[in-house]
């Protein structure tokens, strides 16, 4: 076993540097430059579009899920045990310094995830629940390469609702075994995990069965909360040690540069970790969000893409930073420190005691399995998209159940390292799409911007894009009892 994790982790590590850093940081400045830094200019925008009225259909009911939802579906995903346990790894591995790399990573990588999201939105089309995209569908309806959308199907489908739902199970029997003190490094052997096992299997299954609009009001109720609940922590700890406040600051920028790291050869995994846990974290231009945005109700294709580049921001700027200020204020020893939960654990006992294991496992588990529902509707877009078989779906989604289950048992470290590889080969076939796309997504920005000068609702119909190709909706727009329906 141990074998196979340092040969998955080298290849990962190759696959990273070699190829998925400079094209992320390249594409990322590309569009920053493009967009007149979107990613900036329009934040009242993006909080603007959270709180739209959806549009409705000729019975009078929402047409599908409202910019708030997708934005709580897509967050489901984001915010999980990469802001935790990913957070802790991080710094575990590359020092405070990496902090700053993930900080850079999401304002660049907000332009990409402007562009994928404005695309997903532009080149969705009509479900029973509603609206479905994704990279997958700007393949096949803006490249016409249906093979390179079943392509990246195939890879989220093995990356997200398997490999990352089986990394956000296994970190929250993880934490519920430390939290019981059985004394279980990987949980692997423990009752208590086993316990978890099923439980999580069970809860999902529940969820998973009940369509779209069920995990659309189940994170609709969770994400906020279990958001609160983490902030409120981390502002208590960071509270108890204000004074060091200063310091670490100074040190999440020093180390990201300093002259010890760059002469040591550290640098790169100062980088590398900052960018992989912040992409694995946020997924700004991994092509995951578009599954979620692509789902909502706007009125214009780039409400939603400014929706889903805030959702980078509330991921990494606000709880990504909680976490790495709970751990570097509590001065942890970074010599011998492991990947996973077990900084961020040790920094809340040694500022709350350690009843606060109960608590973070609270927390844990609402993050994580938040994640695990995001996760699976990632998976659903992109399987309807290869087959409408009912079979299908179904034999899927006992798929789903079976991983939940068998990652809270297996080696954390090979479901680390397994993830980080398959999410570097996911993140290069979007990259790759909406760079050649990229174009469309500014046309449809200016566009938006036009109406918004004019004092005006932005409302984008296909016509304003009569040489684009492959646009399923957006037909016209009219004017039905005060809303607007989108035929």
């Amino acid at each position: 076993m141990e074998m196979l994790d340092a040969w998955v982790l080298a290849a990962g590590d190759i696959l990273w540097t070699r190829a998925v850093l400079p094209v992320l940081a390249v594409l990322g400045l590309w569009f920053t430059i493009r967009s007149r830094v979107v990613q900036l200019r329009l934040i009242p925008d993006m909080f603007r579009t959270l709180t739209d009225v959806t549009p409705k259909n000729a019975e009078g009911k929402p047409q599908s899920l409202s910019a708030f939802q997708a934005f709580t579906v897509s967050a489901a995903s984001r915010v999980g045990v990469g802001n935790i346990a990913g957070v802790g790894t991080a710094i575990a591995l590359g020092g405070p310094g990496a902090v700053f790399w993930m900080w850079l990573m999401a304002f660049v990588g907000g332009a990409s995830s402007f562009v994928e999201s404005t695309l997903g939105q532009l080149f969705k089309v009509r479900d029973a629940d509603g609206f479905r995209g994704g990279p997958a569908y700007y393949m096949q309806h803006g490249l016409k390469a249906r093979w390179m959308g079943i392509l990246f199907a195939v890879i989220l489908i093995v990356c997200f609702p398997f490999a990352f739902s089986s990394l956000q199970a296994n970190t929250i029997a993880a934490t519920l075994d430390a939290a019981v003190g059985t004394g279980s490094d990987d949980g692997g052997g423990s009752p208590v995990v086993w316990v978890v096992a099923v439980v999580l299997a069970v809860l999902s299954g529940l969820v998973v069965f009940g369509g779209v609009r069920r995990i659309a009001r189940v994170t609709q109720a969770v994400v906020p909360a279990m958001a609160l609940l983490y902030l409120l922590v981390g502002i208590v700890v960071v509270a108890l040690n204000i004074g060091r406040v200063p310091e670490v600051t100074a040190t999440i920028f020093t180390e990201a540069f300093g002259a010890q790291e760059l002469f040591g050869g550290a640098i790169g995994t100062v980088i590398l970790q900052g960018v992989k846990r912040g992409m694995f974290s946020n997924e700004a231009g991994l092509g995951s969000a578009p599954n979620a945005g692509a789902t909502a109700a706007v009125t214009h294709p780039v409400k939603q893409g400014l929706v889903q580049t805030l959702g980078v921001y509330f991921d990494t700027f606000l709880v990504c930073s909680v976490t790495a200020f709970i751990i570097l204020v509590s001065s942890p020893d970074l010599g011998g420190a492991g990947a996973g939960i077990g900084l961020t654990q040790a920094a809340l006992a040694s500022n709350l005691g350690s009843w606060s294991n109960w608590l973070l496992a609270v927390i844990i588990f609402l993050l994580a399995f938040s994640s695990i529902l995001g996760n699976y509707y990632y998976g659903e877009a992109n399987v309807e998209f290869i087959t409408s078989s009912p079979a299908v779906l179904t034999g899927y989604r006992a798929l789903v159940v079976v991983a939940v289950f068998a990652g809270s048992v297996l080696d954390s470290a090979l479901i680390w390292d397994t993830a980080d590889g398959i999410m570097g080969v996911m993140a290069l076939v979007n990259l790759v799409a909406i760079a050649l796309l990229s174009g469309i997504a500014f046309r449809l920005l200016r566009d938006y911007t036009r109406q918004r000068r004019a004092g005006q609702d932005p409302v984008f119909t296909r016509d304003l894009l009569p040489d684009v190709d492959g646009v399923q909706c957006w037909q016209d727009a009219q004017s039905v009892t005060g809303q607007l329906q989108l035929r």
